[in-house]
């Protein structure tokens, strides 16, 4: 035992030695600001926060990459490490809006733990840059529970590791979070602000809110769906990939060079992401290429402009412009061009809109796309028979120039009518969604499984205490942090691509037991997920969002009055979001009544 204890340990030392020295990092006063060292020598940080390509960000000359959390971090600094890049690596704390509770000592302690152990297994890897604890987990700072924990684990951090500074990274500036982490957070070295449309502003609404502490900007770019025009029925305007590059250039003019408390900064997004549409804060497109944001970092990093920039759209309009017709013909003119005159190809695609804007940068799934819409196409524009079936839709244009660059655009549309729900089979009431009975012929299957699906578990036979009968559900979430579900479906595995689904015109009440296991856990019940967006969608939808479970069994109830029960396709659904230990719930006695 003891000489394999050794071995271990001897094989550690050997494969730091090889990884290289462990960096030192300090924050030093210069003037009437600070300066970041890093091994001794200046460092601004350069770098972008993303899952995009390493190898390009080094080429472009950014110098580190910033990550939200741990879970591939060896990964993420192993790489870093060989491209010459530093990281600021993430360590995510649990946030309200998904049930984790600040006042809950077990919730923290876990918490804590997880922290710990982050920074135990990577402190010593030379690509470490600093430290980012938390992300976006203050609400509207008012809660200062919050700010102890914040400041429990940051003490904590530099008791484990002097050689690197401690960051946490707030949502925009407003309230008191910046005069709470100045008098409530002594061991946070760093303030990482988020802004998009504000960034601009940031230096100067950062000093009159009372900071002093050095910031890095870690996340910017163009302005959110929640900051731009919209239509007249309520669709967002998303500016041009050329547009957007323009609102990086400003933010790094304005908030980040020359300003004395700024030691850096993050663009957002590096890689693709959907987020309202596919393209609206994508630094690279999903097949890597870049677009116009891309260029403006390479130039502001590297001082130099690309030698070949991306292609440029001056304007996508279409024509008619105003609602639609279902099945009417559509126009589409594109005006595009390319700095060094590269031939250029472009990809049209027609995409129903998301059903719903978030803004808290949660997981979204991509809306489908509508298979023959296109009549004709071309770099110059392109013709399109509008879809029969009433509702959103966006039209994207993607202009490629065979050299890794690119330009997007899009415009909104709308096709007028009420959408039709599909007739489904008429339900007898009640209509139970759980029993013990052979679940084969159950009117909903579990079988959506959502979000970190890795981390569920489920067990339908479950037989500890249960509320009736012989069984119930176990229901397990094994992650600390992000976020998991289970939808109950008709048909199983479908999305709203197939017919089926249940008419429960009648029911009044959908009703169902739940326990914790521990009691404390929160969790998220609904039905009706499938927007509006799908071919087969749910004709209804109700939530009750973050219900606190307690250790006996408690019955809910989502009441259906005045709602469409004509086509429910998606019968019941639970969410967990992490917080900060395993969640463990029961349910029992699902039914429509």
């Amino acid at each position: 035992m003891q000489s394999g204890l050794w071995a271990w340990v001897a094989a550690l030392c050997a494969a730091s030695a090889a990884m290289g020295a462990p960096s030192v990092v300090t924050i030093e006063k210069q003037g009437q600001g600070w300066a970041l060292k890093r091994n001794g020598e200046a460092y601004a940080v350069k770098g972008a926060g993303g899952d995009g390509s390493l190898e390009l960000l080094a080429r472009l000359g950014g110098n580190s990459v910033r990550t939200w959390g741990a879970e591939s971090a060896q990964a993420t600094l192993d790489a870093a490490q060989k491209l010459g890049l530093s990281v600021t690596l993430g360590i995510w704390l649990g946030h309200p809006r998904h049930g984790f509770d600040y006042n809950n000592v077990d919730q923290v302690a876990k918490q804590l733990d997880e922290v710990r152990k982050a920074v135990l297994q990577f402190k010593d890897h030379p690509a470490l840059l600093m430290w980012g604890l938390g992300n976006e987990m203050e609400g509207d700072g008012a809660n200062a529970a919050v700010w102890s924990a914040l400041e429990g684990a940051a003490a904590m951090v530099k008791r484990l590791d002097p050689n690197h500074p401690t960051m946490t990274v707030v949502a925009e500036l407003g309230g008191p979070k910046v005069g709470a982490i100045h008098k409530l957070c002594p061991s946070i070295d760093v303030v990482g602000i988020n802004s998009y449309a504000g960034a601009v502003s940031v230096a100067e609404r950062y000093a009159k809110a009372g900071g002093t502490k050095p910031y890095i900007l870690t996340e910017f770019g163009p302005p959110g769906t929640w900051e731009v025009e919209k239509t007249a029925w309520g669709a967002v305007i998303e500016p041009t990939s050329e547009a957007k590059a323009g609102w990086y250039r400003r933010a790094y003019a304005e908030a980040i060079v020359g300003r004395p408390l700024c030691l850096g900064s993050y663009a957002f997004t590096w890689g693709h992401k959907q987020e309202a549409t596919t393209t609206w804060f994508g630094m690279l497109l999903a097949d890597g290429c870049r677009v116009a944001a891309a260029d403006v970092a390479q130039e502001v990093w590297s001082g130099k402009p690309p030698a070949n920039r991306c292609p440029v759209i001056g304007s996508l309009k279409v024509s008619p412009s105003d609602a639609l017709d279902p099945g009417a013909s559509l126009s589409a003119t594109l005006a595009a061009s390319d700095p060094e005159g590269d031939k250029l190809a472009v990809e049209w695609v027609l995409q129903a809109e998301a059903e719903r804007y978030f803004t808290g940068g949660d997981a979204e799934a991509a809306p489908p796309v509508v298979a023959g819409a296109l009549i004709r196409s071309s770099l110059a524009g392109a013709d399109l028979k509008v879809p029969a079936e009433p509702g959103q839709y966006r039209l994207y244009a993607t202009v490629r120039d065979g050299k890794g660059g690119a330009a997007t655009a899009n415009v909104p549309l709308l096709v007028k009518g009420e959408r039709k729900v599909p007739p489904a089979a008429r339900a007898a009431l009640p209509l139970v969604v759980y029993e013990e009975r052979d679940r084969k012929s159950a009117p909903y299957v579990p079988t959506g499984w959502m979000g970190n699906r890795t981390a569920v578990k489920m067990d339908e036979a479950c037989t500890v205490k249960p509320f009736a009968g012989a069984t119930c559900i176990r229901c397990e979430y094994t992650a600390t942090a992000d976020w998991a579900g289970v939808v109950w479906q008709s048909p199983p595995d479908d999305w709203g691509d197939q017919p089926g689904g249940w008419n429960l015109t009648g029911a009044k009440r959908l009703t169902f037991r739940v326990r914790g296991e521990k009691g404390g856990e929160v969790a998220s019940f609904m039905f009706g997920v499938l927007g509006r967006d799908k071919k087969y969608f749910d004709s209804a939808d109700a939530k009750k969002a973050d219900v606190k479970l307690t250790q006996e069994w408690t019955e809910v109830t989502i009441d259906l009055a005045g709602k469409d029960l004509s086509r429910i396709k998606t019968g019941f659904a639970w969410t967990v979001a992490g917080q900060g230990a395993p969640v463990v719930f029961y349910l029992d006695d699902i039914r429509y009544e």
